[in-house]
């Protein structure tokens, strides 16, 4: 099944509970939230209280994406502030199956990151332990940006090596997303789609309901 994962790095923070409340409405499961510590990536976005108080407010499956150097550090209080799956940059770590190791202690989901220019065969060594791999089709750390046609490739590799050890791990994408090019992605193998501006800019319920019903329409199709 595809699932949206909606960024809330691009809603608005003043009503970001109602807009929230409104993907859900419109067929939205999860919510993607970024924590950037401005050493990984040069931005800095938000944390644990924010977490945790979307958490009490939210049934949102609450998909966490680390963007931050030692995230083995960062692990427990994200999993303990309510992450449902919690996802670690393969680049920010030197020893990727210590994180995987902490994540799968907390009982959370867990989810590996690799940046555009990290070769995908990297994950080899960890795919029977990850239930989802973020394939980063933009540079982590900005929103707004287009979407990096080599992106697609990847995610096809990615698949065709899932498939060959007959695993299926969800594959996530992040970066450029929107209603006019998400089919290429799809047909390369993605199965959550992240998507900022495209869901959060203009009317929310409409930009959510518009990719769940084109999902919905794709899977018919395959």
């Amino acid at each position: 099944m595809i699932k949206l994962a909606p960024s809330i790095l691009s809603a608005d923070f003043n009503i970001l509970g109602d807009q929230m409340a409104e993907t859900k409405r419109a067929g939205a499961a999860w919510a993607h939230f970024d924590v950037m510590d401005g050493s990984f990536v040069p931005q800095i976005s938000f944390g644990n209280p924010v977490l945790k108080s979307l958490r009490k407010n939210t049934d949102l499956f609450l998909d966490v994406h680390l963007m931050v150097v030692n995230p083995e550090q960062k692990i427990r209080s994200f999993a303990d502030s309510g992450a449902d799956m919690i996802t670690f940059h393969y680049e920010a770590t030197d020893d990727p199956g210590a994180c995987i190791a902490a994540i799968e202690e907390t009982g959370k989901k867990v989810g590996m990151a690799i940046k555009p220019g990290t070769p995908v065969e990297v994950i080899k060594p960890f795919m029977h332990r990850l239930d989802m791999l973020l394939v980063m089709t933009v540079e982590p750390g900005f929103g707004g940006q287009k979407y990096i046609p080599a992106s697609t490739r990847r995610i096809a590799e990615a698949r065709r090596m899932f498939d060959e050890y007959g695993l299926d791990t969800d594959i996530e994408v992040d970066g450029g997303i929107k209603r006019d090019n998400v089919d290429i992605v799809l047909n390369a193998g993605a199965t959550v789609i992240v998507a900022g501006s495209a869901v959060y800019s203009g009317d929310v319920y409409e930009n959510t309901k518009a990719f769940a019903d084109h999902f919905k329409e794709w899977e018919a199709a395959h």
